[in-house]
């Protein structure tokens, strides 16, 4: 679903004024400017606008905000669910009742001008595919866009994204490469991680090198380009601390993954220093994990 001129349906509560557009300036008064009633494109306070807007008008119809993500909203009748996922003005919805789904549907149409997009086949470079078997999301077309955009599309394939035994550091006497281009590089990948979830250690890795990157580190991303792995111990030369992987299963399906870097230093494999503020964002990470597990759950 496709919200037509989404921001002018916002409301703006602050005084906004705007300059007589060329070729629109009033010949009583040219001096003047325009008092913004609705918001437009442009000004800082439109997506807040249209946002608040578009929020009033679920949660009137019924719907219930998500309390971890607040684009999120749910609606409950009886034993049926209906989800709506809004991103600025695209906005993916669906259920376990056609009824609840198409009154949604109407009462949107009546509200706003849209265009129905049909079944969702391709959302901000995911590529989903629907069938019996259940849903397919996959980024094939991201992912040849993004080899042909730095000229790695006939290189030659990799079995793993990283080696085992790579051990990246700041590495300060190395060539100096092009930051933006490098930047561009991660950027591309961890986009990428959405649907990869066995390149998340790699890329993240190379990250961590993005304000100085030397010509080992694009060497790196280069091999994450050509293949594709996750986890070690006192992996990092500059502060040893270790990296460790994380995975939520529904079921037999994976869900939700992250690759980060620990707070604490490991001293060993079986004894470590470990600090409360540590648990603490574990326990809080856990926690959402398991609110949008909890979530799926109703759709399954």
């Amino acid at each position: 679903m496709d919200v037509k001129s989404a921001f002018p349906n916002g409301f703006i509560e602050e005084e906004v004024y705007v300059r007589q557009p060329p070729g629109f300036e009033s010949a009583r008064f040219p001096d003047r400017v325009y008092k913004l009633r609705k918001a437009l494109y442009g000004p800082k306070q439109a997506p807040r606008a249209w946002y608040a807007r578009l929020k009033s008008f679920l949660l009137k119809f019924g719907f219930v905000m998500g309390s971890v993500n607040k684009t999120l909203f749910l609606l409950s009748h009886g034993g049926d669910t209906t989800i709506v996922q809004i991103y600025v003005h695209d906005i993916i919805f669906g259920g376990s009742s056609h009824a609840l789904v198409s009154s949604f549907a109407e009462q949107m149409s009546r509200e706003f001008e849209m265009s129905l997009m049909g079944e969702l086949q391709f959302f901000l470079g995911l590529q989903i595919k629907q069938g019996l078997e259940g849903t397919f999301v996959h980024q094939a077309k991201y992912t040849r866009d993004i080899l042909k955009k730095f000229n790695m599309g006939d290189s030659k394939p990799m079995t793993t994204p990283m080696s085992t035994n790579t051990m990246l550091d700041a590495d300060e006497d190395g060539e100096a490469v092009d930051q933006k281009e490098f930047r561009e590089m991660i950027g591309s990948l961890l986009y990428l991680t959405a649907t990869r979830p066995d390149i998340q250690f790699a890329v993240c890795l190379c990250a961590r090198y993005q304000a100085s990157p030397r010509t080992s580190h694009r060497q790196a991303v280069k091999c994450i380009f050509r293949g594709f792995s996750d986890a070690d111990h006192a992996g990092c030369r500059i502060d040893r601390k270790s990296t460790s992987g994380t995975c939520q299963l529904l079921g037999t399906s994976l869900v939700s993954w992250s690759s980060r870097k620990q707070a604490s230093v490991s001293l060993s494999t079986t004894k470590r220093v470990t600090c409360w503020r540590c648990v603490d964002n574990a326990l809080i990470k856990g926690e959402i994990e398991s609110q949008w597990i909890g979530l799926i759950a109703l759709l399954v």
